[in-house]
């Protein structure tokens, strides 16, 4: 299968352009990659990226006329086409939790981005988190919990076999390391499986590599 492109913006910060790219990688597709840093805060629109995408936002993803324009859409339409990819849990009630905790991480937790911006070339540290924070942290820990609680027996992430969820939550997994949140060996365990997957890794060598900055979110926790 080929003919996909796929528009994002920096590895280093950009959570749902991560988000668009990991289910064409898992879903082992031959795909484009054109990346357009951000030229401000990830978010505000820049003209490259306007030029490009009917939003204005990436992850964008080009398949022949076809074109997606958001990361959770993205991922549905790699799982429908590459069904052997198992991207949602094969039995029905899995897969509604799965697709009911992937919606709450895309349309929710707005603090925990605001004060803890994905960047995954700084090195840990810990960050002192406000009570609204607090509380998303806590929420998306119980999330983790029961469904490993569910699926351990089937795999190392949140419905057993990596899939559109772990999509979902795979920058809150980079976000937690970076910047020092406290975890049970539970939610250490998945933290540490999203780190070690292949494609995770390659992610953050490719940001490691990138030259462009946004000064805000190198300085989150500097004085």
């Amino acid at each position: 299968m080929a003919g996909f492109k796929l528009i994002i913006g920096n590895k280093a910060y950009s959570s749902w352009s991560l988000r668009g790219w990991l289910p064409l990688v898992h879903a082992g597709l031959d795909f484009e990659e054109v990346v357009l840093p951000f030229d401000g805060p990830v978010g505000v629109l820049t003209p490259a990226i306007r030029q490009r995408s009917p939003s204005g936002r990436v992850p964008l993803l080009e398949h022949g006329d076809l074109r997606i324009c958001d990361s959770l859409a993205i991922a549905e339409y790699v799982a429908e086409l590459c069904p052997e990819a198992q991207l949602w849990p094969s039995e029905r009630a899995g897969r509604a939790v799965a697709r009911s905790v992937s919606a709450e991480m895309h349309s929710g937790f707005a603090a925990l981005r605001s004060a803890m911006p994905m960047n995954v070339r700084r090195e840990p540290f810990r960050l002192a988190a406000g009570p609204e924070v607090q509380m998303e942290v806590a929420r998306i820990l119980a999330i983790w919990t029961e469904c490993r609680g569910r699926h351990a027996a089937g795999g190392d992430f949140l419905f057993g076999g990596f899939g559109i969820a772990d999509v979902m939550f795979a920058p809150v997994a980079s976000r937690f390391r970076t910047y020092g949140v406290s975890l049970d060996r539970t939610a250490q365990a998945y933290v540490d499986a999203i780190h070690a997957l292949p494609s995770m890794q390659r992610w953050i060598e490719d940001a490691r590599r990138e030259t462009w900055l946004i000064d805000e979110y190198e300085r989150v926790g500097r004085a």
